[in-house]
């Protein structure tokens, strides 16, 4: 990415901060070039060093099984899948199918095309036709932000004891403390915000990460 996503960082830093982490390979950045030819709507794909630091992340838990909410062309998809062993499984909720098809051919390039399983539907409806048991390790909420605090609310259940929600975007380029924003989106992550805050099921970690990347591990 030519600019950081990370609305707090120059592009100097950005720059020297990504060089110093594991690279990107070939395939994600075909993927990354393919999906900012789409536009202004690519800044919803993650930024490199929030995908590197999901892999690590995956790869640190242990994590066999993991959730997606919100897919986009598929960065974060691959970089989760990428920190599962072979036989882990990526459940991945998208709605749109012409975007994700983006990810699909990058999931086959990079090998990893057999730990996704990819539904299209509105992510609330899959995640309810689910058994209501703790079977996931990792979850990755990063799609519509009035719908995050029902995304939680149905997969906290679904999630182990010591397992983590990754909740993307909760900084919203610094919107959540700009008293000016008043738009449904802001107000939306300022609750969801406030409410994971004093959550007792969870412990919550906010970090400066990309646009804000708040982690929560069930107690």
């Amino acid at each position: 990415m030519s600019e950081p996503k990370s609305f707090h960082l120059g592009p100097e830093i950005h720059r020297y901060l990504v060089a110093h982490g594991t690279p990107q390979d070939e395939v994600l950045r075909d993927l990354a070039e393919e999906t900012a030819r789409l536009g202004p709507i690519a800044m919803m794909q993650i930024a490199p060093e929030q995908g590197a630091f999901m892999s690590w992340l995956a790869r640190t838990l242990g994590a066999k099984q993991v959730v997606e909410v919100g897919v986009f062309t598929g960065y974060s998809t691959l970089c989760l899948a990428r920190g599962l062993p072979d036989d882990g499984r990526v459940l991945a909720l998208d709605l749109n199918a012409e975007w994700t098809a983006i990810g699909r051919r990058h999931w086959e390039q990079a090998g990893v095309a057999h730990k996704i399983e990819l539904r299209l539907g509105p992510a609330l409806d899959s995640l309810r036709a689910l058994a209501r048991q703790p079977s996931f390790d990792l979850a990755f909420i990063d799609a519509d932000k009035t719908g995050y605090a029902g995304y939680v609310e149905e997969i906290l259940p679904r999630l182990r004891t010591g397992g983590v929600i990754l909740v993307d975007n909760v900084l919203w380029g610094g919107s959540v403390v700009n008293p000016e924003r008043q738009d449904r989106d802001t107000l939306a992550i300022r609750a969801f915000n406030d409410a994971m805050a004093r959550d007792p099921r969870v412990d919550a970690v906010m970090i400066p990460l990309s646009d804000g990347l708040t982690l929560l591990r069930k107690r």
